[in-house]
């Protein structure tokens, strides 16, 4: 799914980057990739530090028209934007106001389109279970044929966080973790970074 995240940081980005004037044209792709891998691995670093049942929360549908605001305040994508603003300072050059105004703009901007494509039916590439799949190269798969369920990963744990089997969402939440920590492992040393920048090509 690293290749749909791409090309929807893309469609995202084009007012925020391609035609922004403090953006230089060469720095375009850099900086869409840059992007991508910023929300791949704060996604994966979140499920690998246990916090699938956030990541879920995160991307629960909500039709409130203020799902963008909501965003902007979630510590997860706060988190996000402070790193990619350091790597547009540090690694791009941009002084820290055109990098807090890109960063607070644009990955903001990624989730909600990335909420709103994950609830709708619609849209084949995206889904939740194919997300956290992707994340954890494929436990979430296996996790989901264990419990036997077929409503999916958010249906199992929402049962599991209602308290009646505590033990059993721990090991889920664990299980997914070392998924995540081993795709971490696998994608160290900028292996992730090379295959969004494959994409470019």
């Amino acid at each position: 799914m690293l290749r749909e995240l791409f090309d929807l940081v893309k469609q995202v980005s084009n007012d925020k980057v391609v035609e922004n004037p403090e953006v230089p044209d060469e720095k375009n792709d850099e900086i869409v990739a840059e992007a991508t891998d910023t929300v791949a691995s704060g996604l994966r670093n979140i499920v690998a530090g246990g916090g699938a049942g956030s990541l879920l929360s995160l991307f629960e549908n909500k039709n409130d028209g203020e799902s963008g605001n909501n965003l902007r305040t979630n510590p997860i994508v706060s988190m996000m934007v402070g790193y990619f603003a350091n790597k547009l300072m540090n690694k791009h050059n941009l002084d820290s106001t055109q990098s807090n105004r890109i960063a607070g703009n644009l990955i903001p901007d990624v989730l909600k389109n990335l909420t709103q494509k994950i609830n709708d039916p619609k849209e084949g590439g995206f889904s939740l279970d194919g997300l956290l799949n992707s994340i954890t190269g494929g436990k979430s798969k296996e996790v989901e044929q264990e419990q036997g369920n077929g409503g999916g990963l958010q249906d199992i744990l929402g049962k599991l966080s209602g308290g009646a089997n505590g033990g059993g969402l721990m090991d889920v939440l664990s299980k997914l973790a070392s998924g995540a920590q081993e795709q971490q492992q696998k994608n160290g040393g900028g292996g992730l970074m090379d295959l969004i920048k494959g994409f470019m090509k």
